[in-house]
């Protein structure tokens, strides 16, 4: 879920407190897999909700979006221009439909969160589902180089160039920026702010027990947005596609490792020459 309120303490974690951080990454984890195995046209978003809170209740977990204010669900379901926040509903899943689902999980006081974005093939539009495919893999690979910065970075805002440097080389999309990254620990929207573009400040310290989600949002067409009627869903101004990736990652003594994903990002890092390893 993208960052909201923030609630301010020491953004560096201890060794102790990164090691309980693993199970609600690895709860979240599971809520994506059992929506990624289950959408498909003809699926609602509130049978993903469903599926999502079953899998996170199933590693002794409890669905942390439904600790927001007024929040009573599981995911984030954001279909086509709806971009964050928006509310799972009865709608039917169709041919041709971007879909980003977001979900977080806590654990025994610790935060996850995590998304992706699956594109819905249309055989009668190929030209609609390779665009749409295009716009969710140019997302995905932002996330997984701001990611791999953090591998290296001396400070925090180098995330963001190296997410909008890599939008900016491969297409013409818009990189949101009023929608960010955020911190994660005891809530799951803490300091620090997780740019996906250059600011004018070189942001905190990267070093050991840094834990931020890094959350590219990004737009077929313009940044712009709109919040609808029900307070909560935001979209895209002029009614462009967008897709959201994200994952949560912890800075350790001994490297970086991917909380919300199972093998620790290793599939997403070793092609960019970055190996995660587990946290001790």
């Amino acid at each position: 879920m993208a960052r909201r309120g923030l609630l301010r303490r020491s953004i560096y974690k201890s060794p102790a407190q990164l090691r309980l951080m693993v199970e609600p990454g690895l709860a979240t984890a599971a809520a994506l897999a059992a929506m990624r195995a289950a959408v498909r046209p003809g699926v609602t978003t509130l049978e993903l909700d469903a599926l999502a809170e079953e899998a996170i209740r199933a590693r002794g977990g409890a669905p942390n979006f439904m600790l927001e204010p007024g929040y009573r669900h599981t995911i984030c379901a954001n279909v086509n221009e709806h971009v964050v926040h928006a509310i799972p509903t009865d709608r039917l899943l169709e041919a041709g439909d971007v879909i980003a689902l977001d979900a977080g999980a806590v654990v025994g006081g610790w935060h996850g969160d995590a998304a992706f974005t699956a594109v819905l093939p249309d055989p009668a539009r190929p030209d609609l589902t390779a665009a749409n495919e295009k716009l969710s893999a140019v997302t995905e690979q932002a996330m997984w180089r701001g990611i791999a910065r953090l591998a290296t970075a001396k400070h925090l805002n180098e995330v963001g160039e190296a997410v909008s440097k890599y939008v900016r080389a491969n297409s013409d999309f818009g990189v949101l920026e009023d929608y960010i990254g955020h911190g994660i620990g005891r809530s799951m929207h803490e300091d620090p702010p997780v740019f996906n573009v250059p600011v004018d400040r070189r942001g905190p310290e990267v070093k050991p027990g840094l834990v931020v989600a890094i959350e590219p949002i990004i737009s077929a067409g313009g940044i712009d947005t709109i919040i609808e009627d029900d307070d909560w869903t935001v979209t895209i101004a002029d009614g462009s596609m967008s897709a959201q990736w994200e994952h949560s990652v912890a800075v350790h003594a001994d490297g970086i490792w991917v909380l919300t994903a199972e093998d620790g990002g290793a599939s997403g890092l070793e092609p960019l020459g970055v190996t995660p390893v587990p946290i001790r």
